[in-house]
């Protein structure tokens, strides 16, 4: 079973006025996450992971020995988080819920905090990566960051959140300012009811 390229759930002209402009979706959706799309598609095509979930497959061939992923990881995990870094944006976000801030607030001290620490695992991952608001097997929340395509999935980690840090996402908006971008991810982008309904 091929890959498929989820449609955006908003317009590519929908966060523009939250920073993040109807260019670079149309470059990081409809062009980089389209080639994860075609890439791992041909990539899986007459071997035992055609067919499985793309769950399954990120999980299946993760090698946490491997110097480099396979072709077939690297395109099956960066089109898992794509899918889940749209699902956690929107330009209609009312605010944090009341049961993700008491979370936050247990786990980090406050969401202030929360914020800073997922700033910092974000600014600090060299090279392209991602940075990620995750539940532990334990049920603890932790912030964690991850080199390329890796994700909470290789290591039985749910995703509440997770920010691309790869260049490609903030290059045309904010050029070489990760920081900000990052700042502006967690003030005006993310969608804090779709972060609370995955715990």
């Amino acid at each position: 079973m091929a890959f498929t390229l989820p449609d955006l759930p908003y317009a590519h002209d929908a966060l523009a006025s939250k920073g993040m402009s109807q260019e670079t979706l149309e470059y990081h959706h409809d062009i980089h996450h389209k080639a994860y799309v075609d890439n791992g598609s041909k990539a899986i095509a007459g071997t035992e992971w055609e067919g499985k979930s793309v769950e399954e497959i990120v999980k299946g061939t993760y090698d946490p020995n491997a110097v480099a992923q396979s072709g077939i990881f690297n395109n099956a995990s960066q089109h898992w988080n794509h899918t889940q870094f749209w699902e956690m944006m929107g330009p209609d976000s009312t605010g944090m819920p009341g049961e993700l801030e008491k979370a936050l607030t247990e786990s980090f001290g406050s969401v202030d905090k929360f914020k800073e620490d997922f700033a910092a695992a974000g600014g600090g991952q060299f090279g392209s990566g991602w940075a990620w608001l995750v539940k532990d097997s334990d049920g603890s929340l932790k912030v964690t960051k991850t080199e390329n395509g890796v994700n909470p999935l290789c290591f039985g980690q749910t995703a509440l959140l997770g920010c691309d840090v790869w260049e490609h996402s903030y290059y045309i908006d904010f050029r070489n300012k990760r920081p900000a971008y990052l700042t502006n991810f967690l003030d005006n982008l993310v969608n804090w009811e779709n972060v609370a309904s995955r715990m």
